[in-house]
């Protein structure tokens, strides 16, 4: 059983969408997870008010921390936020919580079911997606399905933003992952998968936010390239750890 769970928020320039954010988040994980938890936003080079936003929410919410990260890439803040982590559990999700967050409980009992990593997928039969554009559809299950034909890895979503791990996963794993930008989640789950990590994928309610600041194209290629790197110099022997 868990003890305690990190909740990471990576940001860069969100200081519209903040404090809307947490408030919603605050008030589920207040009414729902029983475990002692933490709001820790990571803020990843932002130039507008965020790390304003930021001390005045901490004031707000004992619950909730922030730290500073002055080189941008979400995998940068991702990994110093997690290594970091005195938490059993560490998690992330997107600023914008477009993943309902009625998948959080299901994804944290997968660390009581002896899983490593726990993801949110939104391409199993059971998820559902709404206002996503055909493109960035296309896209998503393209780029899925190359990760599947080069690696045959055996998760369904690498880059749905609901992830979640132990701390002694992430000890192990994180520190062969190369990237620190939005490649960070495929290369860890790919490196993770193909050295017998137990991954769960726990199908997620997910609403397109229009107001995303992902490139998608230039995303996906640098995706491309990731996977060809990981492909063309192999991948890093990890040892999973124990579960029980």
């Amino acid at each position: 059983m868990h003890n305690s769970v990190d909740i990471v928020i990576p940001v860069l320039n969100e200081e519209k969408a903040l404090p809307e954010s947490v408030n919603r988040l605050h008030d589920f994980l207040t009414n729902t997870i029983k475990s002692k938890w933490r709001i820790l936003i990571a803020d990843n080079g932002s130039t507008d008010t965020t790390p304003q936003v930021c001390k005045e929410l901490a004031k707000k919410y004992k619950e909730l921390s922030y730290i500073r990260i002055e080189q941008r890439g979400r995998g940068r803040a991702l990994r110093k936020a997690w290594l970091e982590s005195g938490a059993d559990i560490v998690t992330y999700m997107d600023v914008d919580l477009s993943t309902d967050l009625r998948a959080l409980p299901a994804l944290l009992r997968a660390f009581d079911e002896g899983y490593h990593i726990a993801i949110g997928t939104r391409l199993s039969s059971d998820a559902k997606v709404h206002l996503r554009s055909i493109k960035r559809e296309f896209i998503s299950r393209t780029y899925n399905l190359i990760i599947k034909l080069l690696f045959f890895t055996r998760f369904q979503d690498a880059q749905c933003g609901f992830k979640a791990m132990t701390k002694a996963t992430a000890h192990r794993i994180i520190p062969t992952v190369m990237d620190q930008g939005w490649f960070f989640d495929s290369e860890l789950l790919i490196i993770a998968d193909k050295n017998g990590f137990k991954i769960k994928e726990v199908p997620v309610t997910w609403t397109d936010d229009p107001d995303s600041r992902v490139r998608v194209i230039n995303t996906a290629w640098t995706d491309l390239k990731g996977l060809l790197r990981l492909r063309l110099w192999g991948l890093p022997k990890v040892r999973p750890p124990d579960t029980t």
